[in-house]
């Protein structure tokens, strides 16, 4: 293997370290969105772990269940979204803003 092939190897290698660390730190992040004027709030962590939903009482009371089934899906949906974003962040600055493959 040749010098070149060797900085390449130690550099994925740092890398790979450094991802598992950005990983660890970003279970403490959260992001959290809400629908339904904020009768439903989804609570995500950075690595896009659902950590929280609450549903205020009074969308139960209605009883409509395919609008609290929506309600429950668009909040989710978003605070998935900000958790990627804050990923893709942490990422880019691991990288140095090279272009990587999706990893979702």
């Amino acid at each position: 293997m040749g010098k070149g092939w060797g900085i390449l190897f130690q550099k994925i290698q740092e890398i790979q370290k450094n991802l598992e660390q950005i990983k660890e730190e970003l279970t403490e992040k959260r992001v959290e969105a809400t629908s339904g004027g904020g009768v439903v709030k989804a609570v995500v962590d950075g690595n896009q772990n659902l950590v929280s939903l609450k549903i205020d009482k009074e969308v139960l009371e209605m009883g409509d269940v395919e609008m609290l089934e929506g309600l429950i899906i668009a909040a989710v949906n978003e605070a998935m979204r900000k958790a990627r974003e804050i990923w893709m962040e942490e990422l880019t600055k691991l990288t140095g803003g090279l272009p990587i493959p999706p990893l979702f």
